[in-house]
């Protein structure tokens, strides 16, 4: 009987979703809700979650503490709250270095490793930090415009939050790009509040009193995720844009913008939660505290009716992976989960990367 009883309670030690299975609470903090870019990396982190909960019999939990809109001081309380409430674990997008080095600090002196995506705190006691070389970024992102301008003509920056370390090195790196073409001149770098209304607002009152712009630089997609946001003929003004989520897409249909280049938002997410676990579970260090993600040029506008289903296909490059890449079939290239060639062709069919769409 007593070998019975042993036997049992080793079944119940090694068995996932017994009591003895350990739950382990990873803090999200990004920039803002109403950006999909992160609503991207937030499916992510509960993807990775599930996946390294069953990989590993624990009980992986997502609390996402993001404020509504981009609020640096409020993402500073959500993280010491989460600190409080006894994470594991943080993954942090920093609205504002300087106001999130402490609080980051803070969370690491208390026993609570953290990682950042997107958006850094270099000065912070951060583990590792997940995203693009924002320096190249802004290059490419310039180097692309100045191929669709023909290396001339008057360019405006989108920018977003003027704080964000991130996009700070993206707007040196256009400008360095820029100064390699004495056609192209820049009129000025625009800030605004990081959602689609506030972007596409700044867009239509720059190109009002600048009409003589013809090409925009936009560091952050944020004014491609509402409805014409891009108010000129297709064709009279270039534009090339980070990000390229489903929303964004009929942009590249209707001919305004000729390029997007994805970021691996889901990743943000994902490969945050990834490394956290293995500091917390498996005490591994990642090999860089820098790991840099792919920017991948979506596709050139190439349209053409199926003869089969007489709907819109795509023959060109892939999009980019802003979720896991599956392959098109019928000899179409790879598209994120994210993505079906459905949804390119209409837009609105694909709304987030999530698995669960395409």
């Amino acid at each position: 009987m007593k070998r019975l009883l042993l036997l049992a309670a080793s079944l119940a030690l090694a068995l996932p979703g017994s009591a003895a299975e350990r739950t382990i609470t990873i803090g999200v903090v990004a920039k803002s809700q109403g950006n999909p870019v992160f609503q991207a990396a937030r499916v992510g982190a509960q993807d990775a979650a599930k996946e390294l909960s069953a990989k590993l019999h624990l009980n992986i939990k997502i609390d996402w503490r993001t404020p509504n809109e981009e609020d640096a001081q409020k993402q500073a309380e959500a993280i010491e709250q989460l600190v409080n409430a006894g994470v594991e674990g943080l993954s942090v997008s920093c609205s504002d270095a300087n106001k999130l080095t402490d609080a980051i600090n803070h969370a690491v002196d208390s026993g609570v490793p953290v990682a950042t995506f997107d958006s850094d705190a270099p000065a912070s006691k951060r583990f590792v930090t997940y995203g693009v070389d924002d320096i190249e970024c802004g290059k490419q992102t310039m180097e692309e415009l100045a191929k669709a301008m023909h290396g001339k003509g008057v360019v405006a920056v989108l920018a977003g939050n003027q704080n964000a370390p991130n996009l700070q090195k993206r707007v040196q790196g256009v400008k360095e790009v820029a100064a390699k073409y004495p056609g192209i001149s820049i009129r000025d770098v625009y800030y605004h509040k990081e959602t689609a209304q506030d972007a596409a607002a700044k867009v239509e009152q720059v190109m009002q009193a600048n009409p003589d712009i013809t090409g925009w630089a936009m560091i952050g997609g944020w004014p491609l995720f509402t409805d014409n946001a891009l108010k000129w003929q297709p064709g009279t003004v270039q534009c090339v844009a980070v990000d390229a989520l489903p929303a964004q897409l009929g942009y590249i249909r209707s001919g305004h913008v000729p390029v997007l280049l994805a970021q691996q938002c889901y990743e943000w997410g994902h490969r945050t939660v990834e490394l956290l676990i293995a500091k917390i579970v498996e005490h591994k260090n990642p090999p860089a505290v820098k790991e840099i993600s792919a920017l991948i040029p979506s596709p050139r506008r190439t349209w053409t009716p199926s003869p089969r289903t007489g709907t819109s296909g795509c023959r060109s490059e892939p999009v980019g992976r802003t979720g896991p890449v599956r392959r098109g079939g019928a000899g179409r290239p790879a598209l994120p989960q994210c993505l079906s060639w459905n949804s390119i062709a209409s837009p609105s069919a694909s709304p987030a990367c999530s698995r669960s769409t395409g």
